[in-house]
């Protein structure tokens, strides 16, 4: 008997392991622009954040204090099947899930308020030339 209740728990277990780690869909994400396009303009000094379009719900691209880019999937990880898109708060440290009231942080994607328990989507961020006048790659 206790080793069938210690395998259903072992099951239990993985199977919620399994739903926090596949949260957000792979959505093949590839975009490139001049940081000097006119949509990228908040991005130009640190604390900046903007929105594009891909991903599951959009994507949030920040400049950190530290000048390094950042970018998430704006679907909010408490539940993800609605595909519900987060905002970005004013001032651009976090982002809010309207429909939940979940918070993140926007320097590194992570939970700052329930329900959220999970952190963003992250995907690779890289620059081309200048910081400030190169070329963004996002990809995933």
């Amino acid at each position: 008997m206790k080793k069938i209740l210690g395998l259903l728990v072992v099951i239990f277990f993985c199977i919620s392991c399994a739903k926090e780690n596949n949260l957000i869909p792979n959505i093949p994400v590839n975009f490139s622009s001049p940081l000097t396009d006119p949509r990228l303009s908040r991005l130009s000094t640190a604390g900046g954040a903007v929105t594009i379009n891909g991903g599951v719900a959009g994507i949030i691209i920040y400049r950190r204090a530290d000048n390094a880019y950042v970018a998430y999937d704006r679907c909010s990880t408490v539940n993800p099947e609605q595909k519900n898109a987060i905002v970005i708060d004013d001032p651009n440290l976090t982002a809010t899930d309207i429909a939940s009231g979940a918070r993140y942080s926007l320097f590194d994607g992570a939970p700052v308020k329930a329900p959220a328990k999970t952190s963003l989507k992250q995907y690779n961020v890289t620059i081309t030339g200048n910081a400030s006048n190169g070329t963004i790659h996002i990809n995933n």
